[in-house]
Formats: C-alpha cells, structure tokens, sequence
C-alpha cells in the first residue's frame, strides 16, 4: 500500500520497523529529529550501561583469549552463567545445558519458530506484537493466528480467542511480557490462567522476556518459566533492554522444560544444527556475560527502573494534553506504550500511518504507526527517552494535532 505522499508500505506480514522508521526518517524535517519510534534507549545519554559490564568487555578482548569461535551454542561458561542468572527467579534450577546463546532475541525468535515449523502448522502469537514474529513465520512457511490483547483488561490476553484459534496444527502461543509495544506486565494469576490454558491445549509457551525485569507498576515481574511444571515453556531473552546495550546482540534460548518435551536427542539435534548454521554473538561478548551478571549491583537496575517510571508518567500526562489521541493503560512496565488516534478530531490525516509521515514532515518527531505492530490507527510511542525530549517531542505533536484540528463549522 501506498500513504498520503507516495511512499509504499510493505503489507503487516512483510512489515519491519527498522523499514518504516527509515521511512519516516528520511520523510523529516530540517529540525532535530527526535525519534521515539526505535526501542534503542542508547539513543538518549541519560540511558548507558553499568561500568561493569564495559570493563568485563574489554578485559575478555585484553586478555586475547576470546579471539577465536565460540561454540555454536555457546561458550559453557555463559550458557551456565546464564542458567544461574534465570534460575534465580524460579522454583527449578535450569542447567547449562538448557540454554543456547544466540546473537540478540531476535535470532531466538528465529530458533524457535525454526524448530517448531513443520507443513501446515500454525503458531499463535499477540496482536498489537512485535513484527519480527511474522517475517521470520513467512520465512518458515508457518502460518501466523492472532489473538487479540485487550486494552480494556490492561492488555491482557484474550484466552478464549487462544482456544478458539488452536486446532491440531498449532505449535506454540507467543506471550511477551512485560509488553512491547503496550508496556503491560502480567500479573501471577494472569499468567497462571495463560499457562493452564496452553497446557490444556497441549501448547508450548514461547515466552518472549527480552524486557524482563523492567517493570514499575502493580505487577512485579513473574517469568513465564515459574509455570515450567505445568506447560513446556521456551524463554527468549538478552542482554539488551536490561544492560542497556542492545548493539552487542547477546540473547538466549532457554528450554524451560522440567518434564523434558524438548530435551530429545532428535530435538537437541536439531536445535545444535540450527545454531550451527547460524552462529552466535562475538566471543569476547559472551565471555563478559558471567561477570555482568554476577556482579552489576541493583542500584544499576533500579536507577533504571525509576528513569522509565518517571518517562512514563511523563507521557501520559503529556498525553492528556492533546485531544485526538489516548492511551487506554498506563505502562507498566517495558519502554514503549499503545496510544489510540481519534481521527474525527482531524482533518487531512487518513489513517495512522498518514499521520506518522505528517508528523515526521511537519515537525521531525518520529513514532510507529500501530498497522507495524497490527494495530490500525494507533501509534506506538518508545518512552524510553530524556525528559526533556520527551517534553519537546509531545510539543510538537500537540502544535502538529492543534494546526490539522478540525475547525467548527458556523451554524
């Protein structure tokens, strides 16, 4: 399809956000350009990593002894460290062996929808979601059933449309949480009730945790793997998000399996002849891992997890300030949220991706439409940002929304 000015947008299936926020970018005016469509929260200076894991960095180069490939699936010392670092928060303790090292989240969301395809299966994931699940799908020939969060129930999942779309041919349920693009978190019996319908269904859980711990609401964090006793559950996760350093592309695939149903020599084999092809993340990345994860002191984390509070709480007051648009919940949690356009109030904006491209245009202020995460006339808006950004950028959509306002007619 085609928006307002001539750029063609690639259909919902095909779309990827790095693409249209290209689109978007180059669509800018001459004023500095405040993007607030990518998740890279190293965008803003405010967001930088612990020193720790700077240092564990370059002493794993200084010491010349990670120069060389890894193994495919990791180095042991990583996949154990990594093991330990889950095992934290569960009743279980996961083994070295449950875990490989993939290069960012996005390549275990590759491994996983690869080793569960087969002809005619089908995989359930959420809708709003993150798009990469349809692009790597399409490339594996797995059909994508989406059940719908519900904004009014703080985006929660709808589990009758779960059941309603299983059948024979479905491998898995996609759960992401805490949320992107909504910045919801789940709370324990939530997720309990997810986790009872999937084993009812006999689903493995793909639990996508690549913003697990960023939570700042009501709900505390509870992995998916906390239910690992009740339905087969396959945790995605990295570095990213938490370290603030999602540029060194170190992610995890982690059978959260007590009962074994992935840990089939078959199974195995083709999870080991996945990685194979593909590799994984630099060698002296993953050697650092360890020492980030034993030693990065909890102020680090909380320092973070007040600077997303405060940026939240910013943008929903910014919010109410400007009449098209709202925002149904209240992030709890992740750096993105899901706001709603009211296009009776405008003129001259069609559709949610019209409005972005305007947006970008008229005052350099860049934002996804909702169609990228499969949600027309929405926009998702990445908070993790300065405040004072944030306060320009929320400006310049209040002037944006105020100029294309539709004007009272006289009577």
């Amino acid at each position: 399809m085609e928006n307002g000015n001539g750029v063609r947008i690639d259909t919902p299936s095909t779309i990827t956000i790095k693409g249209i926020l290209g689109l978007l970018m180059a669509n800018a005016d001459e004023r500095r350009m405040i993007s607030l469509g990518m998740g890279d929260p190293t965008t803003f200076s405010c967001f930088r990593t612990t020193a720790v894991a700077q240092d564990s960095v370059i002493d794993s180069i200084r010491s010349n002894k990670f120069n060389g490939y890894s193994p495919t699936i990791g180095l042991p010392q990583t996949r154990l460290a990594i093991a330990g670092y889950l095992s934290r928060n569960l009743p279980y303790k996961l083994l070295q062996d449950d875990v490989y090292v993939t290069s960012g989240c996005t390549q275990a969301i590759e491994l996983a929808l690869s080793i569960l395809a087969r002809p005619g299966a089908n995989i359930l994931v959420p809708r709003p979601g993150f798009p990469i699940y349809e692009l790597c799908a399409a490339f594996r020939h797995l059909e994508i059933r989406h059940y719908d969060l519900l904004p009014e129930k703080g985006w929660e999942v709808d589990l009758k449309a779960v059941e309603a779309l299983a059948d024979h041919q479905t491998v898995a349920v996609v759960i992401i949480n805490p949320g992107n693009p909504c910045g919801n978190v789940y709370s324990y019996q939530h997720l309990k009730k997810i986790a009872e319908t999937a084993a009812k269904l006999k689903l493995p859980v793909i639990a996508d945790e690549v913003y697990g711990h960023l939570a700042f609401g009501d709900n505390p964090f509870v992995p998916m793997g906390v239910f690992g006793s009740t339905v087969t559950v396959l945790t995605l996760g990295s570095l990213s998000k938490r370290w603030m350093v999602p540029g060194w592309r170190l992610g995890w695939f982690v059978t959260c399996d007590p009962h074994g149903f992935f840990k089939t020599p078959k199974t195995i084999e083709r999870i080991k002849k996945y990685c194979d092809i593909c590799g994984g993340p630099a060698t002296f990345i993953q050697a650092a891992v360890p020492r980030i994860l034993e030693q990065t002191e909890d102020v680090f984390h909380k320092r973070t997890i007040s600077m997303l509070k405060q940026a939240a709480d910013l943008c929903c007051k910014k919010i109410k300030e400007i009449p098209c648009i709202t925002c149904p919940q209240k992030p709890q949690g992740s750096m993105a949220l899901m706001v709603k356009l009211n296009l009776s109030k405008l003129e001259d904006i069609t559709d949610d991706i019209d409005f972005c491209f305007k947006l970008a245009q008229e005052e350099s202020v860049i934002i996804l439409p909702g169609l990228t995460v499969g949600l027309k006339n929405w926009v998702r808006i990445t908070f993790a940002a300065d405040p004072a950004s944030l306060e320009e950028a929320f400006d310049r959509v209040k002037s944006f929304s105020q100029r294309h306002t539709k004007k009272l007619t006289e009577q």
